[in-house]
């Protein structure tokens, strides 16, 4: 997966309700988008970064208690996780007061958009986003001693080789890994899997991950949604609309 194909993990923060859910709106309709998660003020904000980067942060302003300038401070000092520039995730702000654009970028945000926030501008943001991104693995395959996932079961640990696996499904707590011989149930976040795994492993919606080489094809539904058919398994994964033909591209490369 190159940098053109790439999908972002967006972090929108926001103390309103109704901005917040405006901004997953337009940010679910955009298939550069993988995951949306959000946050109602500085602080939580900041605890939800020190147990998972994304890749950029849709940042408010003015709100209770810590501001959004402060939260941009904060982040700048984070150093080491995947994201924007020199290792942290990309800021760009949202407010209805163009006064504070001078403020954003002084905290070296990577955007400014004014309330309401358009589409056609909000696409524009993320693209510029991508675009410093790092480069991609290039690998096809996991990393070299990821050859295995595992879990606990029963007191034991169970191990399955990651070339078995056909597909990775985040349900509730969990990530089930799906193979010929059953399922593991996994407790590491979706997002670090994808991270860890590599390019093998394509995202085909917003919970789950299908591993390129064992898909056997795509069977579009009565419903209009595609779903993925894999060797040796009777299981199928859904496609969402929106990455169906980002989904498409892969399964032809």
């Amino acid at each position: 997966m190159n940098d053109a194909h790439r999908t972002l993990r967006v972090l929108v923060v926001d103390d309103e309700p109704p901005a917040r859910t405006r901004l997953r709106r337009m940010l679910d309709e955009l298939p550069e988008v993988a995951e949306v998660s959000e946050c109602a003020s500085g602080s939580e904000a900041l605890d939800a970064l020190e147990a998972a980067t994304p890749d950029l942060v849709l940042l408010d302003i003015r709100m209770p208690g810590m501001d959004g300038l402060e939260v941009a401070r904060r982040i700048a000092e984070k150093t080491g996780a995947r994201g924007g520039a020199a290792g942290r995730p990309a800021v760009v702000f949202t407010t209805a007061y163009e006064q504070h654009a001078l403020d954003a970028f002084d905290v070296e945000a990577h955007d400014y958009l004014l309330k309401p926030v358009r589409k056609a501008r909000l696409a524009e943001a993320l693209r510029r986003v991508r675009a410093r991104l790092p480069a991609a693995p290039a690998s096809p395959g996991p990393p070299p001693g990821r050859t295995y996932l595992s879990s606990h079961v029963a007191g034991r640990i169970r191990r399955v080789p990651v070339a078995d696996i056909r597909y990775l499904r985040a349900e509730r707590k969990y990530v089930e890994a799906g193979y010929p011989g059953g399922t593991l149930l996994l407790d590491e976040p979706l997002a670090a899997l994808e991270t860890a795994l590599g390019a093998a492993f394509v995202r085909v919606h917003r919970n789950a991950l299908v591993a390129v080489g064992h898909v056997r094809g795509l069977t579009l539904g009565p419903d209009g949604r595609y779903r993925v058919d894999f060797e040796e398994m009777e299981e199928t994964v859904e496609v969402s609309r929106r990455l169906a033909q980002s989904v498409h591209d892969a399964l032809l490369r």
